[in-house]
C-alpha cells in the first residue's frame, strides 16, 4: 500500500511540475491576477461557480477573498454561486439545474465583473451557460479546467487549463491556481505587491 501511497503522490507533483514548466499558461494566470486586480480597484467583484468538488473550490477561493488569505486586510468581494441552498433548489425545480449559475448571475453579475467557472471537464452545461450569460453582461470569464478544455475553454476570455486528465489531479491543480490568484491579488491590493 505504501508504494501505491507513494504513486498518487508522485502523479501529483508531476502534474505540478507540468504546470511549474508550462509558460503559457503561467502567463494566463498572471493576466487572471492582473485583472482581478484591477477590477478590484475599479469596484468590481469575482463570481465563482462549479459543482461537486469544484463547487467547494469555489466557496473556498471565494472565503479566501472575503475573509483573509495570508494576513489581515479589508476584506475583497467575491462570490461564490453554489451556496445559497434556496438560490440553487428554486432554480433547478422551476428553470432546470442547468440554469442554476446563470439565472444568479443574470441577476447578481455586473459589468467589469470577473467569472470564473470551475470544472474538471470543461463541459458542465450549467457553467456554459453561465458563461453566455457573462458574455451578455460584459463579465470577463475564465475557465479553470482540464484535460482538453471542452466547451467552456472555448468560450472563455481566458482558459486556464491544467495539463491532466484525472480528476484528482486536476483539483489540486485548481485550489493551487486559486491559492496563487488569492495571493497576489491581497499582496497587490494591500501591501508592496509580488
Amino acid at each position: 500500500m505504501k508504494a501505491y501511497i507513494q504513486a498518487q503522490i508522485k502523479d501529483s507533483y508531476q502534474t505540478k511540475q507540468k504546470l511549474y514548466e508550462d509558460d503559457a499558461l503561467l502567463a494566463k494566470i498572471e493576466d487572471v491576477a492582473k485583472r482581478c486586480v484591477a477590477l478590484y480597484k475599479d469596484g468590481k467583484k469575482t463570481i465563482l461557480a462549479g459543482n461537486g468538488g469544484s463547487a467547494a473550490d469555489a466557496q473556498h477561493i471565494a472565503a479566501e477573498l472575503v475573509g483573509r488569505y495570508g494576513f489581515d486586510r479589508d476584506s475583497i468581494p467575491s462570490l461564490a454561486l453554489t451556496t445559497d441552498t434556496s438560490n440553487l433548489t428554486a432554480i433547478g425545480n422551476d428553470y432546470g439545474y442547468d440554469q442554476i449559475f446563470s439565472r444568479q448571475l443574470s441577476g447578481m453579475g455586473q459589468e467589469g465583473d470577473l467569472f470564473i467557472g470551475i470544472s474538471t471537464s470543461g463541459n458542465s452545461q450549467n457553467l456554459v451557460k453561465a458563461f453566455e450569460v457573462a458574455k451578455q453582461k460584459g463579465i470577463t470569464t475564465v475557465a479553470l479546467v482540464g484535460k482538453d478544455g471542452g466547451e467552456m475553454a472555448k468560450m472563455a476570455d481566458i482558459a486556464l487549463i491544467v495539463p491532466s486528465n484525472q480528476t484528482p489531479r486536476i483539483q489540486e491543480s485548481h485550489i493551487l491556481i486559486g491559492h496563487i490568484l488569492c495571493d497576489i491579488i491581497e499582496k497587490e491590493l494591500f501591501s508592496d505587491g509580488i
